[in-house]
């Protein structure tokens, strides 16, 4: 006779929210503050929203701005939020209220794991929560924590003469603190039961206070990220900006052939630079799934990008014959090496108007279309979009323009619930890059049919704002071991080389 196995305990992430903003300089709680197109709080909590080891979700949100968050939850349809309460005026009154809500309606005996995380750590790697998780099946209490790469001094301040050096721990023994930290309910409430009676009751994190009350409980550590950083000054906003635009992000595929012809049959896709290259297999693999396509180039359907009613007479075409525009895709492009002090005005001009003001025009004129449908306008960069480099004044510039862009239509577009994307393929084998450094050696570029693959994938997908690497190395392998911050370390050492 089988001996049915026990039920594995709720799981529940506790968002804390309650900071004031005030070291970063803002008017609004430093949680609400956009960064890569979305408020921290909004990235923090997709994180556990797309969490498997995570059943529910509640928000502990600083005095006054609960009605903000509930906005967010609402748009974003993070339906593993149950509720948004408001925060204490210090972190321990928080901590006490979240432990009371989640007590609520549990069975006398019933247990809860439950992760406390700092909403301005929107960098959180799916890795670490299923490693706190994974260890609450063996230990009460588990804290998340990276070595210190810095010496660390203990000083001691001596009147008007300022602080002295007390003493230098030994390096390898310190560990750098961060979030999750996670318990079984039971332990953190007990922990702060006894922390009650102590009239002189303080902490800034709960491991501290199982460390204190509760001494006999062992508290294991976990490694953490070094990229889990806080946004806490002025300048980890700019870092986490940055983190955030570097990372590479994985479109899902479709589960089989019938899926991507479900959804693209009956939807009108309208491509520029379709006479070709990436623009061409995005044009033919469309059209094979049932979308309508309109693939419009120079060469093919006499289109300029570069000519604005070229753009608006493309996109009305395509909407008087078919009634609508769902995707509006832009692989127009043009490459030229040189040194800029030697490049003339109207290579200069060109290289602006194709790679600059087209993208820009084609967005404008496609506002109206994709807001009647909620569909996507999809962009190019190029790997050299992190750093510019010699005789790719004009291209690196322009592509690191996209990016950019893409970031910021996203975000002026989300109201209507237009989606803005940005594909950034390394190498690939096009006519483009063949006329720009002839033929290179088989199987060092990527193809232009598996960059439309990708394409599409974004295309069908619900992203907005992301930059999607398309590598040789399919970056969607292994992406449940690692996060796209780990990958964009590495892409961005990779870029180094690439064109």
């Amino acid at each position: 006779m089988s001996v049915p196995h026990e039920a594995k305990p709720r799981t529940t992430a506790v968002v804390l929210a309650g900071g004031t903003g005030q070291r970063v300089g803002l008017a609004i709680p430093k949680q609400l503050l956009k960064i890569a197109g979305k408020a921290v709080i909004e990235h923090t909590l997709t994180i556990f929203q797309n969490a498997e080891e995570i059943d529910d979700v509640i928000v502990l949100m600083a005095p006054g701005f609960v009605p903000d968050v509930e906005k967010i939850v609402a748009k974003a349809g993070l339906d593993k939020v149950t509720r948004v309460i408001e925060g204490g005026n210090t972190r321990n009154e928080t901590t006490e209220r979240a432990i009371a809500a989640l007590g609520e309606g549990l069975a006398d005996g019933e247990d809860r794991n439950v992760l406390f995380h700092d909403a301005v750590r929107p960098l959180l790697s799916q890795r670490v929560i299923k490693d706190c998780v994974d260890a609450l099946d063996r230990y009460q209490a588990v804290d998340v924590a990276i070595p210190s790469a810095d010496t660390i001094i203990v000083t001691r301040t001596h009147g008007e003469d300022g602080e002295f050096i007390t003493d230098v721990p030994d390096r390898s023994r310190l560990r750098r603190g961060q979030t999750p930290q996670a318990f079984k309910l039971s332990t953190i409430r007990k922990a702060y039961e006894v922390a009650a009676g102590d009239p002189n009751f303080q902490a800034t994190d709960d491991c501290s206070v199982v460390l204190k009350y509760l001494p006999d409980v062992p508290i294991h550590v976990v490694a953490g990220d070094e990229y889990n950083m806080k946004v806490t000054q002025p300048v980890d906003v700019f870092i986490t900006d940055k983190l955030f635009q570097l990372a590479s992000t994985a479109a899902p595929r479709q589960a089989d052939e019938a899926a991507y012809r479900k959804l693209l049959t009956g939807k009108t896709l309208v491509v520029f630079g379709g006479s070709y290259g990436i623009g061409a297999d995005i044009a033919a693999l469309a059209e094979s799934y049932g979308a309508k396509v309109y693939a419009l180039g120079r060469s093919t359907t006499g289109t300029h990008v570069e000519n604005p009613e070229h753009i608006d007479d493309a996109l009305s075409t395509a909407y008087g014959e078919s009634g609508r525009i769902d995707y509006v895709i832009n692989t127009a492009g043009v490459l030229r090496i040189g040194k800029l002090a030697e490049t003339d005005n109207t290579t200069i001009q060109e290289a602006l108007n194709v790679n600059y003001l087209a993208p820009v025009q084609i967005a404008r004129a496609s506002y109206k279309y994709l807001a009647e449908t909620q569909g996507q306008l999809l962009l190019y960069t190029s790997s050299s979009y992190t750093r510019g480099r010699a005789e790719y004044s004009l291209y690196s510039s322009t592509k690191a323009a996209m990016v950019n862009l893409t970031q910021a239509l996203a975000d002026e577009w989300a109201g209507e619930g237009i989606r803005v994307n940005c594909v950034n393929p390394e190498r690939t084998a096009t006519p483009m890059r063949t006329k720009a450094f002839g033929q290179e050696p088989e199987g060092s570029l990527l193809s232009s049919q598996a960059v439309a693959r990708t394409s599409l994938d974004v295309l069908l997908s619900a992203l907005t704002g992301h930059v999607i690497d398309v590598r040789q190395q399919d970056p969607t392998a292994g992406a449940a071991e690692s996060s796209g911050f780990e990958q964009a370390l590495a892409s961005v050492l990779d870029r180094q080389e690439d064109v």
